[in-house]
């Protein structure tokens, strides 16, 4: 459970944000005026009244493009390259574990292809191996 939380869990909610939130009318940073409340009522001038000023938005988008883009030392699920694990069962383990993640992550490509918007975010070869900010 903690190695799914630190990677595919927390790719899956945190590596779309900009993906999702990079046009900012989706996930406004602030609201200078309250949500609407009634469907149908709200006008194109209302709406630009609503939403945060140019340097607000630009400041959540540069945040939130930070927190969605890979870091410069990603290190990919199940890879440690820091050699910790010498004994023979270990390795024998991480290999196996290895072996799985290439079989999910094939499974994964052969489903994308027939999508239109590829979903790629818990693609075992584009998770981090741990959380990384």
């Amino acid at each position: 459970m903690v190695i799914f939380t630190c990677s595919g869990q927390h790719s899956a909610v945190n590596t779309g944000q900009y993906d999702y939130g990079g046009w900012m009318p989706n996930t406004p940073i602030s609201l200078q005026l309250p949500p609407p409340t009634t469907k149908g009522k709200t006008s194109k001038a209302t709406m630009l009244q609503t939403f945060p000023d140019v340097n607000t938005t630009v400041q959540g988008m540069a945040t939130m493009w930070l927190l969605s883009k890979q870091s410069s030392d990603f290190v990919p699920l199940g890879q440690y390259p820091e050699g910790h694990f010498s004994e023979k069962i270990p390795c024998k383990l991480i290999k196996d574990f290895q072996g799985e993640l290439e079989g999910l992550s094939a499974d994964i490509k052969a489903r994308n292809e027939s999508l239109e918007v590829p979903y790629t975010y818990m693609d075992p070869r584009e998770l981090e191996n741990s959380v990384a900010i």
